[in-house]
């Protein structure tokens, strides 16, 4: 193996714009005119593949409820089904869980989660209508339609929106040609259709997730480059609810009365505004989503990236609910918005999420799952909670618990996290846009194939070393997000440090690269404090939200109003902490990280990091209705603590269940 001294890395730092500007990825499916030029672009589903903590949360799906979901819950995941000619369910259930199961089918390269799934993609191709309808119809003979019935539902144009992302991520895997064929006869039915059916003639659902329709429109004309795709997205977005405008104007920050948007219609329409600038591309659509988000957040939002939304949007006090589904259609949302901008503020935001609010909402087993979470959660149980819904368990970890929607939706979320890690460049390379222990095998440069290894602790080291692995050396660019949390960095190449800057987040090696070649990229991880409600603190270091560590105890629970038990979560040990100001102000958070992590760090016993402090407990502060009460305001100097100090710790929100990661801070 030939060496590649220093002054032959030939480094170059392009911005966002330039990288898709004027260049298409020659090797994968990408924008074509007249759509914008995209930075980057979506990689086969199977070329990456999880490792670490991230493969062993894709085995626990695999066998836990994603894995065995037909028949945990089989009166609507089972054989009767709809979307398998069933005369059982035929909305938006089956092929929600399907959309999580395909992914992680083909990450796992799984035969019999693969088997499961192909049932459902056979009966949707092979009982396409003559006219191009596809889906359940209708059972009833002389069927009259009367909006919003069940059995008017099979015929919403809903719950096709999310089986053409299952029939779009199986063509990724498979390159089946029946999927376009499926597809382009039905959107030439949709055509047809939708100027005398709207998209909300059936349930308003399916105009508030246009997005979902009008992305697969936009994917599928990137293959067949059929004009009249792009007419049917003018009448898609024309119909689907005005996101633009909404995340762009005051509707978000109303506090009274509270603005009636859904809190998961909220978290899908995110998407929706950047994935029409595709095809109409003004600042507008780019400005509203971050628009809607610094609404949100400064309205109703928590430290760790959701927002107070336990149906409708609720406010910021850090005991209202969010719910499974916002948090995985959320992450779903940044995975669309990434290629599409490059931004890394939507990076940034996808490791929020992901690696803070989604592993709290399942039990290690993957088996229980919990409808509506809590930034500062200090009791889970079935009691009445101030939630805008409180009905049927929708604080505890059950299975049927909750509405269905999160039991058959959470699936999507770390299968697709995954495949979001890795993306294929405009200029032929290759990008890690967002870190955690993964390895990818593409095309590149002109077409030679190239695997790069991704071993890390990240999100809670600071260390991410990437191996290159070639038949012969390659050229190709290697784009590395440098995250907007981080002040600074080191970044070296075969163990010889490179003077480099990033430009809009974003550092590229374009060099020729020989099997073996080692990246070793270090982000500085520093604390950092933001304000929350009440003046509340919250404490972030790196991707992570710090919480609490509240001592649990489990207790399983038989209630004749579920067809299944459930577990609460009661708290061993206080709770009710202010942080200090004196520790906040020298910094005083000493960090305690473990050598090795464990296959599943989400947990207490497993938590990777622990992190120690001063705090004062508030006697004022005491549990309402179920809840940590109100958050004290803080009164200094005349705020009543508890005199003795004493240490407290901190672990990642993502490794707690009870847990209170907004404080009071005391002088």
């Amino acid at each position: 193996m030939r060496q590649i001294v220093v002054l032959c890395l030939g480094i170059i730092l392009i911005s966002f714009s330039t990288v898709g500007k004027d260049k298409r990825n020659s090797h994968y499916i990408s924008n074509q005119a007249p759509l914008v030029n995209q930075p980057y672009t979506a990689l086969p589903l199977g070329a990456v593949k999880a490792e670490g903590f991230l493969h062993e949360m894709l085995k626990l799906q695999r066998d836990g409820l994603t894995g065995h979901l037909d028949s945990i819950y089989e009166v609507v995941c089972g054989d009767n089904n709809g979307w398998l000619g069933g005369t059982g369910d035929g909305w938006e259930r089956g092929p929600y869980w399907i959309d999580g199961l395909v992914p992680l089918a083909y990450l796992l390269d799984d035969e019999e989660l693969k088997a499961k799934a192909q049932k459902w993609i056979d009966w949707s191709i092979d009982n396409q209508q003559e006219d191009g309808y596809f889906g359940p119809r209708p059972l009833a003979e002389g069927y009259e339609h009367i909006p919003g019935t069940q059995q008017d539902m099979r015929n919403d144009w809903w719950p096709k929106m999310v089986m053409l992302k299952v029939l779009q991520q199986y063509y990724m895997a498979t390159g089946d040609e029946r999927v376009i064929t499926l597809m382009t006869n039905y959107f030439k039915y949709q055509l047809k259709m939708l100027p005398e059916n709207e998209l909300g003639y059936v349930t308003y659902w399916a105009n508030r997730r246009g997005g979902d329709n009008l992305a697969v429109v936009y994917w599928l004309y990137n293959i067949t480059g059929d004009k009249f795709l792009l007419e049917l997205a003018e009448v898609i977005h024309e119909q689907t609810f005005d996101w633009t405008n909404v995340f762009a104007g005051d509707m978000i920050r109303k506090l009274n009365p509270l603005p009636d948007l859904h809190c998961v219609n909220v978290a899908q329409g995110l998407k929706e505004p950047i994935i029409y600038y595709q095809q109409h591309p003004e600042e507008k659509y780019l400005e509203s989503v971050k628009k809607g988000l610094e609404s949100l957040k400064d309205v109703h939002g928590f430290v760790n990236g959701m927002y107070g939304g336990d149906e409708r949007l609720h406010g910021n006090d850090p005991t209202q609910g969010s719910e499974l589904c916002s948090a995985v259609e959320m992450m779903f949302c940044f995975e669309n918005i990434i290629p599409i901008t490059g931004d890394v503020y939507y990076a940034d935001y996808l490791e929020k999420i992901a690696y803070n609010v989604l592993p709290t909402q399942s039990t290690d087993d993957y088996m229980r799952k919990q409808y509506f979470q809590q930034a500062n959660q200090i009791k889970v149980s079935d009691d009445e909670r101030n939630f805008f819904n409180d009905r049927e368990g929708r604080n505890v970890f059950g299975t049927t618990t909750g509405y269905p929607c999160c039991l058959t939706n959470m699936h999507q979320g770390w299968p697709k996290f995954v495949q979001s890690t890795w993306f294929a460049t405009a200029d032929n390379g290759l990008a890690a846009l967002v870190y955690g222990p993964t390895s990818v095998t593409a095309m590149v440069g002109n077409g030679e194939e190239v695997t790069i290894t991704e071993e890390t602790g990240y999100p809670f080291k600071e260390q991410i070393q990437f191996t290159v692995e070639c038949d012969n050396a390659v050229k190709f660019p290697f784009h590395l997000r440098i995250p907007e949390w981080c002040k600074s960095f080191t970044l070296k190449v075969n163990n010889t440090t490179q003077q480099v800057e990033a430009q809009n987040g974003i550092v590229i090696l374009d060099r020729e690269w020989n099997s073996g070649d080692k990246v070793e990229l270090n982000l500085g991880m520093d604390f950092r404090y933001s304000y929350w409600h009440e003046m509340s603190m919250g404490v972030e270091r790196g991707p992570l939200v710090y919480a609490l560590k509240i001592d649990e105890e489990w207790r399983e629970v038989t209630n004749d109003k579920y067809d299944d038990t459930f577990w609460e979560v009661l708290p061993k040990s206080p709770w009710n902490y202010a942080l200090l100001k004196s520790e906040i102000d020298a910094n005083k958070f000493n960090v305690e990280v473990s050598d090795e992590i464990a296959k599943n760090p989400w947990n207490l016993e497993n938590a990777p990091i622990i992190v120690k402090t001063k705090g004062k407990r508030l006697p004022i502060w005491t549990e309402d209705r179920n809840m940590a009460g109100k958050t004290p305001s803080p009164s200094w100097p005349y705020r009543i603590v508890e005199e003795n100090e004493e240490e407290i710790t901190l672990i990642p929100y993502g490794c707690t269940t009870l847990r209170i990661s907004e404080f009071p801070v005391s002088e």
